[in-house]
């Protein structure tokens, strides 16, 4: 048996009472709180393409436990073991990866199953197989990894407020994501991917296959970075890292758009007609990247399926294709503390087959990882409103056409979800869809997007955005090789977001513009107030009893005017003054009970 750090394997008796004379079991990683654990396994020697389906016809789980308190993770099948590197098919090693979220000794307990079907069929015991029933232990301590890295934080959850919070260090969270392009794993450099039939307008107009490189990004890869077969993967890992310099701390990404999709380049089986096989190199190559975005702080926005291909396995239903498909993508990524699992983008499935997908997902993922569905703008009361209240589901991914609207649809469904159970609600699109957020070469000040969107869904309780790059400018929402090239809005995203963070008790806070003369307002208890002026003026608010200091906030460039700080004495109506700039421009301003 391969130990490694501080890890103590015991070989006991299995289930069947076979004796397992040469299990060999291989437990890794830096064995610290919030970081993956993975227990490798010598199973059955088999390949991609085997019969039985090393997928669907085996089951291993592994229960881990500590303080009374038990875990149980899905495992799956992994080749040879490192087939990232060696694109293997084939291969006897059998994974499951799970994260500890305390210190101390945890115990751990294998289940390994064979029968037919028996992966999505709970109630087929099957036959004991090598290594079922398979203990062993394993000593975790702090972690010593610093922020941004995620693993310094903790599992980002849902805590009942209109805001995740990272479990580690109590942080609540705002996004400030990219949404585009929603093809990001169509990536050349990953096994067995290649355009499958879409195409996009080249420089002369002419269509031709597409595929993503990142090329302008490989001078972001940094020494040490990861790679995979010899130096792939720079592009993507370097883009990766000048998204997080900018504050980009989610990335929104399909796992499936074949079948009908736009991008027609990301799916995880073995080939785009395959649904019952994984491509265990891919999938490997994929963790290489997901495991990257941990260490940069960036969320993983796990878009199952859209609209084009949401019928396409099961015909829509939650049948043996679908629970395969989302069993391996919890088993395969689920360790992973950021994530958000999306049902779909501008989902058409039922109002059943909804709670249903979701359902699964809850009852399979060990860590609760919140759930949320994108959906049409005319589709919203259709799709949303049934969920209210419902315990699999989290919050709306809002796609949202008129940016006039934003405000106004963000602050109607955190108010719906707060007399039941409170959504996290973000805008993860916006229209039209030939537009979006323009290049900076076209639009350099963004502002009609700062005003009526980043800050319009921040002040009234929103959880952030995600930025869709519309179709008829280059570097779009199927064809973006250069982040850079919206380098201008990360920037205005990441000074809304710095300013909440550390200005603000944003989670507490309640939309309140009815105190105020004009512009948005967030109040929390009487003793703070955020008010934004999308054109600037000489807001009025009304005040309660006490004395209280005023100090602006330049939302354009990420400066405090920290000058000699107005008071105001309430109670009653009062004006807070002009900005102390630029007064036609958008500011805000902070109104904090003094000392």
């Amino acid at each position: 048996m391969r130990t490694t750090g501080a890890v103590v394997i015991m070989v006991l008796l299995s289930a069947c009472g076979m004796h397992i004379a040469h299990a060999d079991i291989n437990v890794s990683g830096e064995m610290e709180k919030w970081y993956r654990v993975t227990l490798t396994f010598d199973g059955p020697q088999t390949s991609e393409d085997a019969m039985p389906n090393p997928f669907l016809d085996y089951r291993l789980t592994a229960t881990f436990t500590k303080g009374g308190r038990s875990i149980v993770v899905p495992g799956f099948y992994a080749a040879d073991g490192i087939a990232a590197e060696t694109s293997a098919t084939g291969g006897n090693k059998w994974r499951v990866h799970f994260v500890p979220d305390e210190t101390g000794i945890w115990t751990w307990r294998a289940s390994f199953r064979q029968g037919a079907g028996i992966a999505v069929d709970d109630a087929n015991d099957g036959a004991s197989v090598p290594p079922d029933g398979v203990t062993g232990r394993f000593e975790i301590t702090e972690s010593d990894k610093k922020p941004p890295d995620n693993r310094a934080r903790g599992i980002l959850r849902y805590v009942g407020k209109n805001h995740l919070q990272f479990a580690q260090n109590k942080e609540y969270f705002l996004k400030a994501g990219a949404d585009s392009p929603e093809n990001f794993l169509g990536y050349a450099d990953f096994d067995g991917t290649f355009d499958t039939g879409a195409y996009d307008q080249g420089d002369e107009g002419a269509e031709q296959p597409f595929i993503h490189r990142y090329e302008p990004h490989v001078k972001d890869w940094g020494q040490g970075d990861p790679t995979w077969k010899a130096g792939q993967g720079k592009g993507i890992i370097g883009a990766l890292n000048y998204l997080s310099s900018k504050g980009v701390n989610s990335v929104y990404f399909l796992t499936y758009n074949i079948d009908g999709g736009d991008g027609k380049d990301v799916w995880p089986w073995t080939s785009p007609t395959e649904k019952l096989r994984f491509d265990c190199s891919k999938l490997d190559q994929w963790e290489i990247v997901f495991s990257h975005m941990d260490s940069r702080g960036i969320m993983l926005h796990v878009i199952t399926q859209e609209q084009e291909n949401d019928q396409g396995l099961d015909k829509g239903e939650l049948g043996v294709q679908r629970k395969l498909y989302y069993r391996e993508l919890v088993a395969r990524f689920a360790h992973h503390p950021a994530l958000v699992w999306n049902l779909g983008e501008e989902n058409t499935n039922t109002q059943q087959q909804r709670l249903d997908f979701a359902r699964f997902i809850r009852n399979l993922d060990p860590y609760d990882h919140p759930i949320v569905v994108h959906t049409f703008p005319d589709q919203y009361d259709k799709v949303y409103k049934p969920l209210l209240g419902k315990e699999d589901f989290e919050g709306p991914s809002l796609q949202i056409g008129d940016v006039n609207k934003v405000h106004s649809e963000t602050l109607k469904w955190v108010k719906l979800s707060s007399a039941q159970r409170k959504w996290f609600v973000c805008v993860d699109e916006i229209g039209p869809a030939s537009i979006g957020v323009q290049p900076d070469a076209n639009d350099y000040r963004h502002d009609e997007v700062r005003k009526k969107v980043l800050w319009a869904n921040l002040m009234a309780g929103g959880a952030g955005c995600e930025w869709y790059f519309g179709y008829t400018f280059p570097n779009n929402d199927r064809t973006c090789e250069d982040f850079r090239s919206r380098e201008r809005m990360w920037d205005l995203t990441r000074y809304a977001v710095e300013f909440f963070q550390e200005n603000l008790p944003f989670s507490e806070m309640t939309a309140s513009d009815k105190i105020v003369s004009c512009g948005w307002c967030l109040a929390r208890a009487n003793a703070v107030f955020a008010v934004y002026l999308p054109e600037g003026g000489t807001p009025e608010i009304e005040l309660p009893q006490g004395r209280f200091t005023v100090r602006w906030f330049n939302p354009r460039t990420g400066e405090h005017k920290n000058t000699q700080p107005k008071e105001l004495a309430g109670p009653g109506k009062m004006s807070v003054g002009e900005p102390p700039e630029e007064p036609d421009k958008d500011w805000v301003v902070v109104i904090r009970r003094a000392k």
